[in-house]
This record gives structure tokens, C-alpha cells and sequence, in this order.
């Protein structure tokens, strides 16, 4: 049973960090490109960051290149978007994702930046 959960979200002020961790399990973690996307309500899912299956290098939408790093462990299956500096408009559901032929979604984690 594939699975992909996603953990870290919470509340934070203007200018803080979080980090987001997804865990995945059923599928052969280090063949897929993993990515993160976010949502907010009565707007589409949007692209935040990837990372291809060796893991050398992101990939990053523009608002979130400078704060944003992803990264993975092939041994732990996980993927990880640490965000720095976050803003207000960064408020969202964050989704994983993983894409190999195959394409599989976490549940999302809510991230809140508010002060």
C-alpha cells in the first residue's frame, strides 16, 4: 500500500521557519522524482520544489528560491522542504508528491504564517 505522509506544518510568525518532512512507503522511493506542492483555497495546486531521484539538485518556483531548500534521504524514504523567512502568502496546504510513470499524493500538511 503506497503511502506518503506528510508532517512539520503548524503555525508561524512573519520571518520564521518550518520544516516539512514527507515519509513514504509501498513504492521504491529512490526511483521517483519527488516534489512539494501547495494549495490554498479556490486556487490550483501549485508547483513549490522538486528533486529528481539522485538527489543532487532542486528544482524551485520562483517565490520559493533564496527561502525554500528541498532535499531527500533515499535511506530514511523521506523529502524534506525546509522554508525560511516565510511570508504571510506562504500560507497553504503543502503537499508531497512523487512521480515515476506512477504519481502518488500525501494528505498535505497546513502551513499558517501569521502574526
Amino acid at each position: 500500500q503506497v503511502q506518503l505522509v506528510e508532517s512539520g506544518g503548524g503555525l508561524v510568525q512573519p520571518g520564521g521557519s518550518l520544516r516539512l518532512s514527507c515519509t513514504a512507503s509501498g513504492f521504491i522511493f529512490s526511483r521517483y522524482v519527488m516534489s512539494w506542492y501547495r494549495q490554498v483555497p479556490g486556487k490550483e495546486r501549485e508547483f513549490v520544489a522538486g528533486m529528481w531521484s539522485t538527489g543532487s539538485s532542486g528544482n524551485y518556483a520562483d517565490f520559493a528560491k533564496g527561502r525554500f531548500t528541498i532535499s531527500r534521504d533515499n535511506a530514511k524514504n523521506t523529502v524534506y522542504l525546509q522554508m525560511n523567512n516565510l511570508k504571510p502568502e506562504d500560507t497553504a496546504v503543502y503537499y508531497c508528491k512523487a512521480s515515476s510513470g506512477s504519481v502518488y499524493w500525501g494528505q498535505g500538511t497546513q502551513v499558517t504564517v501569521s502574526s
